[in-house]
């Protein structure tokens, strides 16, 4: 298993944050690990909502079948994972609001047989990811 995690503080209220982070045809501009929806993101964001990603993390290409856990708008956005080589995957993006900043979160986890080979690389890897991936998130909405 790969537990990985970032924070940042972002000058914008929670509501501009959640805004940019459920905008998922912008995703490529602020998400390092993003390349692509095949069919768009998610039809409606909800529990139980399903939809595919490409993805690219340490230099290999995954197409990533989602699942929405759990969807409270302007706090919490979670998500469940089947990748290649059965890789299982989550995400957990936690927004706390602070006035008009935000601090946002992010939890993952990459659990199954091929992680357990490459977990550090993997956890070094999807970390630096995670925290571009919020500075490039605050520098949208800032």
């Amino acid at each position: 298993m790969a537990e990985v995690s970032a924070q940042e503080r972002i000058e914008a209220s929670a509501e501009k944050v959640w805004a940019q982070l459920t905008d998922f045809t912008s995703w490529g501009r602020w998400n390092a690990t993003h390349t692509g929806f095949p069919e768009g993101g998610p039809a409606t964001l909800e529990a139980g909502a399903v939809y595919q990603e490409n993805m690219k993390l340490m230099g290999f290409p995954a197409e990533v079948a989602w699942t929405v856990e759990a969807c409270e708008p302007g706090r919490v956005f979670a998500t469940r994972g089947k990748g290649p080589m059965g890789v299982n995957l989550t995400m957990r993006y936690a927004l706390t609001p602070e006035g008009e900043t935000t601090t946002v979160r992010v939890d993952g986890e990459f659990t199954g047989p091929a992680v357990s080979l490459m977990a550090g690389k993997l956890r070094d890897s999807a970390t630096a990811a995670l925290n571009e991936s919020l500075r490039k998130l605050g520098g949208l909405v800032a």
